[in-house]
């Protein structure tokens, strides 16, 4: 099995002359060798995707939504999913608004708020979170049970927020007192130059991986557990 995890995810950066080169490479030639190696020694790719493959103008967003990225790192990641599904053992797990290690959202949020700073977060951009540890269950689940092969959605469970909403419920659960000030996309990004469009709509239905039998978590939870790890550095 193949685990295709890399992408080019700098989605400013990729509206550059030379960004919009490095994206295409990675997301969408380095993907069309590797689909190449697994068709030809009958390997499975797994292969993560992005809501940024879309509009974002429909809600919730189905695995046979056409395509309609807006965006260079939106076109060059819906490049690299239709190389992988010209393979036939494939699958494409698409997802959304990702944390893990490294930088993310999540420990943005904290470290302004250590530094007594009261955020202006984008309001009109609706979506779940998606935690690395949901990504790997469900990846395991559909290998370890044989599923179907095809694109699959993955996100965080439960109701769709603002990354305005989603930053209270971070100060919230973290017993924080900083307050957030909302903002729409047009105004947060105003005056700024190469900046990518964002779909406003990111949240993806997630019935056709419960119906394999995948438990799916809340977003909630999983944020809850992540604050628990991080205010503990």
């Amino acid at each position: 099995m193949i685990l295709n995890a890399a992408a080019y995810t700098a989605v400013d950066t990729a509206e550059t002359s030379e960004g919009r080169t490095a994206a295409w490479k990675v997301n969408a030639t380095a993907v069309g060798y590797l689909s190449a190696a697994a068709a030809k020694n009958d390997i499975v790719l797994v292969h993560i995707s992005t809501d940024y493959v879309f509009d974002g103008t429909q809600s919730p967003h189905s695995e046979t939504e056409d395509f309609s990225p807006i965006s260079v790192y939106g076109s060059s990641k819906a490049a690299g999913d239709l190389l992988v599904a010209q393979i036939s053992k494939h699958y494409i797990i698409r997802t959304s608004w990702v944390i893990g290690e490294g930088n993310n959202f999540v420990r943005t949020m904290l470290a302004l708020a250590k530094k007594g700073l009261n955020p202006t977060v984008v309001s009109d951009q609706i979506g779940r979170l998606t935690f690395t540890s949901e990504l790997v269950r469900a990846i395991d689940h559909l290998l370890t049970i044989s599923a179907a092969f095809g694109s699959y959605n993955l996100s965080g469970d439960g109701q769709p927020e603002s990354w305005a909403n989603i930053a209270r419920n971070i100060y919230q659960l973290a017993g924080l007192k900083n307050t957030i000030t909302d903002s729409s996309t047009v105004e947060y990004y105003a005056g700024k130059t190469n900046i990518a469009p964002r779909p406003l709509q990111s949240t993806l239905d997630l019935e056709k991986i419960k119906s394999t039998g995948f438990i799916t978590t809340d977003w909630k939870v999983d944020l809850k557990k992540y604050l628990d790890k991080e205010t503990k550095k």
